[in-house]
């Protein structure tokens, strides 16, 4: 079971898309005929149920614990590098680390075999078993164990890690009990839910809850996935197992639980019904899901933003850098445009858009419409399949993999500009380069922050560039006061500044001084 913590996220990477048709590898088809053969399906009871047994009792049979065997890294020092760690820092051992780094790096990996527990259910009379993409992941050996007690080898027929779904193979012939996907979108909050599961080994276990919110966002580790979260309590090992409506239909794969302690305080998270038919069942068709690559990162047009741009009513994703060589920058989109729909379908911030995204099939022609410089227009892109690591060639540029360092002073002076606190000096080639941008790049690097100005009240380091002042570039300070006059012109309380920090582009409003 997947823990984490919840943290704010402000750029998504967005290397998005969608499931197609296609394969890179050859799978047979996994698609069986079930003639005659029908999911497990009760008649919910009226109200508030006595007991949950009979729904239980029916669907149980189709819950299943999955047993994995697989390899894991393992350093020469094991645990000692956790020991060792706790001594960096002190004089005389930082050689030690970096000889013993470059030891680890010479050497070839070494291995340990691993074992977990995790659940999953089956979804046809064949043997088709959903569970967790991180249940099986670098799997040697998978076994399924049946509520009978039964224990029957398994095989990978495709993963997912973007929506931690898998599919696996019961090797030996059925038919097998198997329940089917309902949709989460006919359960609302505080309806009853069940979940079944292997926590903790113990096969077999049920609890009950409710479904205590939907359209749970979990930060960029799934990008893709809308949770639900429930009450009904969930642990280590119930990973891949189901939750079920009254009705015993599938609305749920239990994934991921947050948690202080390591056990269930309550919050439990499930992927969506809908989501997970829509993955597994292209896994079984495919072996994989493609997704179409767009190559650009966005952050969300939030209100402060929309307002420095003196937007009213306008929802949608801003870009904050295109990754060289990528289908955004060979369609023309830009830093600082605004995307507002996909193939006529709206978009309310990054979130919305990335999901719009992954719908796509890759290679194939879609219309964007965005604003660019406060006008509307329409973009045609044709997507690309997306990368292992859309992320490898950086936004930018050389790819040099250098950074700056905020708060490094500059050794070029810079103009003064009393009334925002901040000195500002034109961006030079090295740290044009530095930065990861593109050759003809400008902007304004913070080369001195007054104490209690504007730029320190907002954040500002020194080493931050300024690209762009409410989507204007900025490559002298005379440029970057024009800007500002334009803001102040149009009555605006606000000016939108897109920074470059290290290698990653974001967006920060500064107030307009009185």
């Amino acid at each position: 079971m997947n823990k984490f913590g919840v943290s704010a996220q402000t750029l998504v990477a967005a290397a998005f898309g969608a499931a197609i048709m296609g394969s890179a590898i050859a799978i047979p088809k996994m698609v069986s005929s079930d003639a005659g053969a029908q999911p497990i399906a009760i008649q919910a009871p009226p109200g508030a149920p006595l007991s949950f047994a009979d729904l239980i009792e029916k669907v149980e049979p189709a819950v299943v614990s999955v047993n994995v065997v697989s390899t894991q890294d393992l350093s020469d020092l094991g645990d000692m590098d956790q020991f060792f760690e706790q001594f960096r820092g002190m004089p005389g051992l930082e050689d030690f680390f970096e000889q013993r780094r470059q030891q680890q790096e010479q050497e070839s990996p070494r291995t340990r075999e691993a074992r977990s527990l995790g659940s999953g259910f089956f979804i046809s009379q064949d043997g088709l078993v959903v569970t967790n993409n991180h249940v099986i992941e670098r799997a040697t050996q998978i076994q399924i164990v049946m509520s009978d007690g039964r224990e029957i080898d398994a095989e990978l027929v495709g993963s997912d890690p973007l929506t931690d779904l898998a599919v696996v193979r019961v090797k030996q012939p059925g038919p097998y009990p198997y329940v089917s996907f309902g949709t989460s979108r006919d359960i609302r909050k505080g309806d009853w839910v069940v979940a079944l599961g292997n926590p903790f080994g113990l096969g077999g276990s049920a609890t009950a809850g409710i479904l205590s919110a939907d359209g749970r966002e979990l930060g960029a580790g799934s990008p893709y996935t809308d949770f639900l979260q429930i009450d009904a309590p969930i642990n280590r090992g119930n990973s891949g197992g189901p939750t079920f409506d009254l009705k015993g239909n599938v609305i749920g794969v239990n994934s991921q639980i947050l948690s202080p302690t390591g056990g269930s305080v309550g919050i439990g998270f499930a992927i969506p019904a809908e989501l997970a038919k829509e993955v597994t069942d292209t896994l079984i068709r495919n072996g994989r899901v493609s997704r179409g690559w767009l190559g650009v990162q966005i952050g969300d047009l939030t209100p402060e933003f929309a307002e420095a741009l003196g937007l009213e009513d306008v929802k949608g994703a801003l870009i904050a850098d295109v990754t060289s060589g990528s289908p955004a920058e060979r369609a023309g989109l830009k830093r600082n445009d605004i995307i507002l729909s996909v193939n006529g379908t709206k978009v309310t911030d990054s979130t919305s858009t990335t999901r719009l995204v992954a719908k796509l099939i890759a290679n194939t022609k879609n219309e964007f419409d965005i604003l660019r410089d406060g006008k509307p227009q329409s973009i045609s892109v044709t997507v690309g399949e997306r990368p292992a690591d859309p992320n490898a060639a950086g936004p930018a540029g050389d790819g040099s993999g250098n950074r700056a360092t905020p708060g490094a002073p500059s050794s070029v002076p810079g103009t003064l500009l009393p009334d925002f606190g901040v000195r500002l000096s034109p961006m030079d080639e090295e740290t044009r380069t530095r930065l990861g941008l593109r050759a003809g790049d400008t902007g304004l690097e913070v080369t001195e922050v007054a104490k209690d100005g504007i730029f320190e009240e907002a954040g500002f380091e020194n080493g931050i560039v300024i690209l762009a002042a409410n989507g204007r570039a900025v490559p002298s300070v005379d440029a970057f006061e024009r800007a500002i006059a334009e803001a102040r012109a149009a009555n605006r309380s606000k000016v939108l500044l897109a920074l470059r920090i290290g290698q990653v582009t974001n967006y920060r409003t500064i107030d307009l001084p009185k």
